[in-house]
């Protein structure tokens, strides 16, 4: 028999039960939103929008050279028209066209007035005029400086209020999978907020030297370029510069610089007004799966050195062309493009240790980082080949250590006739297969081929004693270090049987 004290305690264990079920659930549904993203981001945006702004700028473009005046007959029907179309000297009436821009910036120093955009956004601008949140508008002071490099420019304004700026963030600690949130001011009417995560980090868009693009998903639409993109803190850990679009419009694959990149440049303009990177002074390659193969590394591993620039940094510490630099000032090059961006960013002056492989042996080199000028070439890349190879056929003569392939040694005469300079040495490549692995892998008659598995060659036995010693060790593919008459060098792996 049921008693009322044993019903009232199942009732209550019901209703624990009951509750506890309520809250998992609950939670799980707090958990599913917050899988689906931030809940809100009004607070954020709402304490941000007034430190972003529009951009508008007018530009005078000047008229084309007038059009001459047609000859008609005097008194044709026609004269009188194309005299109103045309001048009485010949010229056409038209007269210089303003055009106008927009695009976002944020104020980044809210005493000074400082504000940052994208260099391409002011480029050529003759007025440049900031539009905020609340409809005020300041006439910009000067442009402090700019960076064509990483598109960055500092705009100074005289404020007539309190402005109100924002702080920079790590770029380095977001993650792909992030939320993120880019606000801007495209139209003048007022912040535009769109929120999304980021879709990928250190894309190379081929836009220049120090690509190291944030992706994300966030709409960037035209006229939010300059304009900031944010962690979920409110800090500023991108500026918003270029979106892949067939139509203008976002489709969901938009490009910032990172705010670690920028800092440092954005600290240059407003201290000299321009930027004072530093420099090595190597062209340099990457490591592709075949290269990688014949110095016995991993794909992708450090910055292949090509060509060292005369009395440059890198020259003075002893870096030869075929070292491949492994770690610069105690950081790991993981990547060709790694190092140019971590040379820009080293102090002018300092003293740093390279870490390089010369053929199979880690050796450093202390270098003493120089300043890269703007008439200077940069540490950048060399372009290379990577076409599958066919079925190839021997050449006949000398230098069949490669098979299609038929070199000759240097002379006067052929230093002559392919414009080839008296310091480059090597073998002068006379025939070749254009089925051959070589053709395919882009050497070409002309080039003089200075090394062969990083060993010099002067004449067409030393370049096929060095293809059977490489045969020998079990490899499948040599490298050579070629050389134009232009004095581009670069190197190639070229498969051998």
């Amino acid at each position: 028999m049921t008693t009322l004290a044993h019903l009232r305690n199942t009732n209550a264990v019901f209703r624990t039960f009951r509750a506890t079920l309520l809250a998992l659930g609950t939670l799980a549904l707090a958990g599913a939103a917050e899988a689906r993203g931030p809940a809100s981001v009004a607070d954020v945006a709402e304490e941000l929008i007034p430190s972003v702004v529009n951009i508008s700028t007018t530009q005078t473009l000047k008229s084309p050279e007038g059009t001459p005046l047609p000859s008609v007959p005097e008194g044709s029907p026609f004269e009188e028209l194309f005299e109103d179309f045309f001048n009485k000297d010949g010229k056409n009436s038209r007269r210089d066209r303003r055009v106008s821009s927009l695009g976002s910036g944020f104020v980044i120093d809210a005493e000074e007035g400082l504000i940052v955009t994208n260099t391409h956004v002011i480029e050529g601008a003759d007025e440049i005029i900031v539009n905020f949140a609340d409809g005020s508008r300041l006439k910009v002071d000067k442009v402090v400086g700019k960076d064509g490099k990483t598109d960055l420019a500092l705009l100074k304004v005289t404020p007539k209020k309190p402005l109100k700026a924002v702080k920079f963030g790590s770029s380095d600690a977001i993650r792909v999978g992030d939320w993120v949130m880019a606000i801007g001011n495209p139209f003048g009417l007022g912040g535009s907020v769109t929120v999304g995560i980021i879709s990928a980090k250190a894309r190379d868009i081929n836009s220049g030297p120090y690509d190291d693009y944030l992706q994300t998903d966030a709409a960037i639409n035209k006229g939010n370029s300059g304009g900031p993109l944010f962690n979920m803190n409110g800090e500023v850990i991108g500026i918003n510069t270029a979106i892949i679009s067939p139509t203008g419009g976002s489709i969901g694959i938009g490009f910032a610089v990172p705010s670690d990149i920028a800092v440092p440049v954005i600290e240059q303009l407003r201290l000299y007004g321009e930027t004072r990177r530093g420099w090595l002074g190597v062209r340099i390659q990457s490591v592709s799966e075949d290269i990688a193969e014949t110095l016995g590394v991993p794909e992708n591993t450090g910055a292949l050195v090509a060509g060292v620039t005369p009395d440059s940094p890198a020259a003075k510490a002893g870096i030869e062309p075929g070292d491949l630099i492994l770690k610069f000032d105690g950081k790991e090059i993981t990547s060709m493009r790694g190092l140019p961006r971590i040379v820009a960013q080293t102090p002018i002056g300092k003293t740093v240790e390279v870490e390089a492989l010369r053929k199979g042996e880690k050796k450093t080199f202390k270098v003493v980082v120089g300043r890269l000028m703007e008439d200077e070439k940069s540490d950048v890349n060399v372009p290379s080949t990577t076409p599958d190879t066919g079925d190839v056929k021997p050449a006949p003569g000398p230098g069949r250590g490669l098979v299609g392939l038929k070199v000759t040694p240097l002379t006067d005469e052929l230093r002559r006739k392919h414009g080839i300079d008296k310091k480059i040495k090597g073998l002068l490549v006379t025939e070749i297969d254009p089925d051959s692995p070589a053709a395919q892998k882009g050497v070409k008659v002309g080039d003089v081929i200075v090394e062969v598995a990083q060993e010099e060659v002067s004449t067409a036995d030393d370049l096929n004693k060095s293809v059977e010693k490489v045969r020998r060790a079990g490899r499948k593919a040599v490298l050579l270090r070629v050389e134009d008459g232009k004095g581009d060098m670069r190197f190639v792996a070229v498969p051998i049987e």
